[in-house]
């Protein structure tokens, strides 16, 4: 059985960063999809992520009082991450295919630009970006199905990212 405070924090925490998450994406809509293809973003993003799972974890680790194991650690982070990443996901499907699908085929076009703009930065052969290219079209990142596989490997990725968080976070062993 999970942990009062482990499940209690984890929701209100997977709720608040999937909220802001969805924010985000809210407003790099209403502002210039162009900003959606930017690097910094994903790096503002992932910062969030970082300092919102450290204040979790700090937060859980006081309201628990006792000895915080790296299981009860990555439990609390996971519930999170589970949370946020659905809310975040979801938000994007509706915006991206119900409320305005044509800013779905804006920023496919525009991450397809993007990316022979980088790969030509790198000197990559022009049939190489042809190839690479031609997959980007037949694969549209907003379209239902793409943005659920981007939710599967947005959850591996930050679960990767919560095991190192509880390392940090869990009590020491009083057998050290």
């Amino acid at each position: 059985m999970i942990n009062e405070v482990i499940k209690k924090n984890g929701i209100t925490y997977g709720i608040a960063l999937g909220v802001i998450l969805a924010l985000i994406t809210a407003t790099l809509y209403a502002i210039d999809l162009k900003l959606f293809v930017s690097g910094w973003i994903g790096g503002l993003t992932f910062v969030i992520y970082v300092v919102v799972g450290i204040l979790l974890l700090t937060k859980t680790k006081k309201d628990i009082k006792g000895f915080f194991s790296f299981k009860d650690a990555f439990t609390t982070f996971f519930i999170a991450t589970i949370i946020a990443v659905a809310i975040s996901s979801l938000f994007s499907i509706l915006l991206f295919n119900v409320i305005d699908p044509e800013a779905k085929n804006t920023l496919s076009e525009l991450l397809v630009k993007y990316m022979a703009e980088t790969l030509q930065k790198f000197g990559t052969p022009a049939s190489a970006i042809n190839e690479a290219l031609t997959k980007m079209r037949e694969n549209n990142p907003f379209s239902v199905t793409e943005q659920l596989k981007g939710l599967v490997f947005s959850i591996i990725g930050y679960s990767i990212l919560g095991l190192i968080l509880a390392a940090f976070f869990k009590s020491k062993s009083t057998q050290e």
